[in-house]
This record gives C-alpha cells, structure tokens and sequence, in this order.
C-alpha cells in the first residue's frame, strides 16, 4: 500500500515532466499541446505541492525558472575541454583557402582528395554558454569567460525557457553530457525591452549582443527571468558514461541533439566542397535581414567526425571549422558634435551629430553615445573620422574612430557638470551609469513628462504634441503637468498660430482625457521602471487609483511580474512629497482614472493568443489590446503556430501572409468584436 508521502511524490514527479514536456512544445517547437491557462493552472498546483513539501521538491521542476535568491557575485568554473574560438574568413577567397588547406592537411594523412562535406549553421551575435547534465537533469551553466575559465550562471541559465532543465529520451537519462551553444535576443524582443527601458529612463542596450551578456550576468536571476533569452545549440564538447553521440557525422549529432530539446540553427544542412559553401554564404548573406535574430556570419564544420579527429586543432582554435563572416552595414563619416538630450526623468543621454551618410540604404545623422563612459571607452573627439554601423540593420551606433585621419583639430569632448537645460549641478548615482538632472522643475523633464503623458499609450491626448508643448512651456501657460486641465480656449488663442478652432479642439481633447483605465493613468505619470505591461499588472491588482495611491514596496513585491527595483521605484514616487503632489493636482482638476477591470474568469477568449494587424476601422489598437485582455487572452506581436487568430484590419501585411502560411484562423473587426460581445 502506497504512503500519502509516496503518492504526492508521484503527483509532483508527474506535473514536473508534464510541464517539462508543454515547455518544450511551447518554447522550443512552437506546438503547443493545451492553452496557457492550462499550463499556469498545473505550473501553480506544483507550486502549492512544493511549498507543503519542500522535501519532495525536484532539482529540475520548472519553478526554478522563476530566479533563485539574488547573488553576491559569480564564483569562477575551470572548463574540462576549452571553449576555443574559430578563425575568421572574411571574404570568399578566405573561404576558398580555407576548403584548400582542410584537403591539403588531410591529403598528407592519406586522404583520397575528394570534396569534403560541410556543417553551415549561423553565427549568432550572442554569449557562448557551457550547459553541464549529470543523469539528465541541468547541473551547471557557465559563460565562455576567457575560454579556460567561464562564469556560474548557472540561476540565469535555469530561467531561459528554450534550455532544458531536463534532457528528453531515456538515453539521456544516464551520465554526464556539455552541450554548448548561444544565448542571445531575437529582434523584437530586444527591440521591445530597448522601449521599456527608455520609457523608464534607464539606459539602452546598444545591442542584442550587450542585451544578452548584460541579461546573462544579473546577481538578481528574477531579473534575468524577465528577459526574453533564447538559446540555441551548437555542439557536444564533452560525454562520459553515456552511450549516445556516438556518431559518424556532426549532423547525426547536432541531430541527436535537438531531440534531447534544444533548438539548433534554423536552417541547420549539409553541403559538399567549396561550391556549396560558397552558394551557402551568398545565400545566407543576401537573407540576414529577414532572420528574426541577430547574425554576423556563418560556421562552417567538417561534417565527419573522424576527419575532424585527423584535422586536430590549433593553439586557439581548430582547423576542421571557420566563422565566415558577413560584410557589415557600415560606413564611414565625421563626428561634426556632441549634444545632450535631458529626459523626463533627468538622464542626460549624449547624442552624436554627424555629417549626414547613408548606411545600408538610411541616411544616418544622429546617433546615440549611450553615456558618458561609452564616449570615454571609445575614445571619441569632436571632429572624429567615425566608423558608423547601422545594429541590427536598424541601430545606429558610432563604432570607433579612426585615430589615423586626426589632424590635431578635434576636441575632447567635456560632459556638463550641470543640466543644459537648468543649470542644476547633476547626480551620477554610484553603479549607475546615467547621470541625471535633480531638479524638478527642469524644463526638459516637464516638457518631456507633459509629451510622455500625453501619448497614445498613455492618455492619449491628441494635438499635445512637441512643438505644443514647448509653445505652452516658452508662453508659461502651463508650468507643470497638471496645469494643462486649466487650459482655456481664450488663453491658447493668444498663442502663435493658434486659432479658435485648434483651440477648441485640444481643450476638448485634453478634457477627454479625465476618464482614461487606470493602467494608462499610471503609466503616464512616467514613473521609473514603469512600461505600459507593468502598468497594467499594477492596475489589475489595485483596480483603483486610491488603491494604488497606499501602495507600499511590500505590497508591490507580493505582486506577480514586480521585482525589486520597479518596487522601490514606485513607493519611492509615492513618497516623494512632489511627485505625491502632482498626482493629488490631478485628480483635484478632475482626473478620474477608470477601475481596471479584471481578465474575465472563464472569457470567451481564455487561453488564446492573438495578433493584430492593419488598421482597425472603429477601434484603435490599444483598444483592441485591452479587450483581448479582458476577455482572458493574450496579444502577441508576430504570428507563430501558438498564435490563436490574426484580427486583419486595412492594409494588412506580412502578418496575414504569415498567417495563410501557417494556416492560422484570420477573422475581421466585425467578428472580433462579436467574438469578445463588444
């Protein structure tokens, strides 16, 4: 007869591998098997089993994806086999020199001359990672560090949903396997965390690259958790006491491999001799930009293992592989200025003027520096011959400067001491690197909070635009946000090519405003850390602005999706006699957000993903979004197998052929709508 003990363990042991094998259909195939409803409803009755029996709890259960304990530092690990870098072909020459030297290398060892068959995969623009398994189950991950001596990550690790915390297959289940590979940002997802950031005053990325390494190496895991990572496999490096892998091809491997659950390259094929490479790399090439995610090249492997074996290595590398490398989108142009930009929350975001250069078919002028230390890094003079390079084909960024073309006129460039816009002195917070304006009644902050309040997400208020704002601020018609409700038709008619009409409009459409969700109302107060989704994970939680108002640091961190740094972030603002004031103004002119309404329990679109596109005759985007939401769905912003239907509005695009692609229910704005009884 079975223990009550006995028979929760086979309970837990159960959700685990369901869960287990859900995220692997979800994360890594995109063929999810049940609705996210289903999936959060088994994911928290482990939770519940865990917490009334701690003892029971295994090492790979999927809640360890949610971050462990935040971390002092990271402690070193000693890689058993090196993690080497790959030589570099930089153009098809290269290329061609390399095919010869693997032939004529492996003709002295008598080989019979024939073309060799290669491995193409794609170079990510990512971290390397290291991924120990003992008897399948996730033991340690580790960075590449300096190739002999890498950081424990492994808590990051453990919260990419795209690496398994237990390999698939019976066979895995035994002995100790290294599987190696790329963590890394697709596009759209470091283009969304990049907007996030901005719209909290927090520093961007310059890269997917920088996105990545920065993501990997947090000592807070639950903030590595919130961060879209992805991870595709590259390699085996080390088995013991397994009997898999034993392959004659890197193919059959690589192949074994993605069945154990791991994605590898999109595209992952073989090819024979140096024809096919060179096909392979054009192709390649030419494509890169339609690629969801960031590449520079291609890797190219000698496919058989044992001619790897005869191949052997360099001091730093080995001669059976080479990175190809794409022509990056760059050009060269002069650095005529550097100019400071002050943001709603006092950074002070160095901006590069240059002399105008197209660069992969954009005309660049104007790119971000980042921060003071950046411009110190690189070394960067006022005057500067500049290497610039579109990230991502989409980007801009001053690469380096070209210190031979100096002709002693340049100028060092000094960051202010005090805001350009209010000559407050700044603060540099320690460990932070943005410096900042204190004072709150700077200019640039009120201009840009006014423009922050007043966008589409926001209260969307619409005719307050950049140039009205600052005709508001240069006039003193308004001298703080909520001075904009006690705007009058007669007081903006007296305004430089303000008539009665406009006028009339803006003071209408400021009034409009008052009765926006609540969501959108605390978003708009632009407060640090606070994008549009944590908005509305605060709202759904408070339902009203009273509620919100009482919020302590402890209640936020209670709250799903709150980490610590957006807690302390909002009770500092609900503390802060000024920005308490603010508020309080607000609601005396008459602002009165809307409760949020809960997701419906049970809604008509409860466990369905959607995407929009094209534009939607009567309602707008957002709109469309928080009904989605409502009624218990969620939006996606690209259209994948897990995507439940498309809503095609007018001139809809790449998102509809998607969808026929995939064979994905298209419906219209009228069924949409009857869909969710709106």
């Amino acid at each position: 007869m079975k223990t009550p003990t006995s028979t929760i363990k086979e309970k837990m042991d159960t959700l685990v591998d369901e869960l287990h094998e859900h995220s692997h259909r979800y994360y890594v195939l995109s063929q999810p098997t049940i609705s996210d409803a289903e999936y959060d409803e088994k994911f928290r009755e482990l939770e519940k089993l865990e917490r009334e029996y701690p003892d029971l709890v295994r090492s790979d259960s999927p809640t360890t994806r949610v971050g462990a304990q935040p971390l002092e530092g990271f402690s070193t690990v000693q890689h058993k086999i090196p993690m080497l870098s790959l030589n570099n072909a930089m153009n098809e020459q290269e290329l061609i020199d390399f095919d010869e030297q693997v032939r004529r290398f492996l003709s002295k060892d008598g080989h019979d001359g024939k073309e060799i068959d290669y491995t193409i995969e794609f170079k990510f623009d990512g971290v390397a990672v290291s991924l120990a398994y003992e008897n399948g189950t996730l033991i340690q991950g580790a960075t590449r560090g300096d190739g002999t001596t890498g950081e424990d990550v492994t808590s990051n690790v453990k919260t990419i949903k795209s690496i398994p915390l237990k390999l698939r297959g019976t066979k895995a289940q035994s002995g100790n396997v290294e599987i190696r590979g790329e963590v890394l940002f697709r596009k759209k997802e470091f283009e969304a965390l990049n907007a996030e950031r901005q719209e909290r005053g927090e520093e961007t990325f310059a890269n997917p690259r920088n996105a990545a390494s920065g993501s990997l190496r947090q000592l807070d895991p639950q903030e590595t958790a919130r961060r879209p990572l992805y991870f595709f496999a590259y390699g085996v490096a080390r088995v013991e006491g397994n009997g898999g892998f034993a392959h004659a091809t890197l193919r059959e491997a690589m192949e074994e491999v993605e069945s154990l659950g791991f994605s590898i390259s999109p595209g992952y094929k073989t090819v024979t001799g140096i024809k096919g490479l060179l096909e392979e790399y054009r192709k390649a090439e030419e494509g890169r930009e339609s690629l969801p995610f960031e590449v520079d090249g291609i890797v190219i492997k000698v496919d058989e293992i044992a001619l790897q074996e005869r191949l052997g290595f360099r001091q730093r590398s080995p001669r059976w592989a080479i990175a190809a490398k794409f022509k990056p989108v760059e050009a060269v142009t002069t650095l005529e200025d550097i100019i400071i930009q002050v943001g709603r929350t006092g950074a002070l975001t160095p901006v590069a003027v240059l002399k105008p250069v197209p660069v992969g078919g954009v005309v660049v002028s104007r790119a971000t520096l980042h921060n003071q230390d950046e411009i110190e890094r690189k070394g960067l003079l006022i005057g500067d011959r500049v290497v610039v390079r579109r990230q991502g084909d989409v980007i801009p960024a001053v690469v380096a400067a070209i210190t031979a073309s100096r002709t002693g006129h340049e100028k060092h460039f000094q960051f202010p001491t005090k805001c350009p816009q209010c000559a407050t002195p700044v603060e540099r917070v320690a460990d932070e690197a943005v410096t900042r304006c204190p004072n709150p009644s700077c200019p640039a902050k009120i201009h840009n909070r006014i423009l922050h309040y007043a966008t589409r997400d926001a209260m969307d208020i619409e005719g307050l635009g950049d140039k009205m704002v600052a005709l508001l601020l240069e006039h003193d018609v308004v001298r703080e946000l909520p001075d904009i409700y006690k705007l009058t038709v007669a007081q903006l008619q007296e305004l430089p090519r303000m008539g009665e009409l406009s006028s009339a409009n803006l003071v209408e459409a400021i009034a409009s405003s008052k009765e926006r969700p609540l969501s959108r109302f605390i978003f708009a107060l632009g407060i640090r850390h606070v994008g549009t989704k944590t908005g509305a994970v605060i709202a759904r939680q408070c339902r009203t602005v009273e509620n919100f108002l009482k919020l302590t640091e402890e209640a936020l961190l209670e709250m799903e999706e709150i980490g610590p740094e957006t807690a302390r972030s909002v009770a500092h603002f609900l503390a802060d006699h000024r920005d308490r004031e603010i508020v309080e103004k607000l609601l005396a002119h008459g602002v009165h957000p809307t409760p949020e309404a809960a997701p419906v329990k049970g809604g008509a679109l409860e466990g369905k993903t959607l995407v929009l596109t094209g534009t939607l005759a009567t309602l707008s985007r957002k709109e469309a979004e928080d009904l989605v939401v409502k009624n218990g769905g969620k939006v996606s912003s690209s259209v994948s197998k897990k995507t439940s239907f498309v809503v095609a509005g007018e001139a809809a695009g790449s998102k509809l052929d998607a969808a026929k692609k995939l064979s994905i229910p298209v419906i219209s704005e009228d069924e949409f709508r009857e869909m969710v009884g709106a």
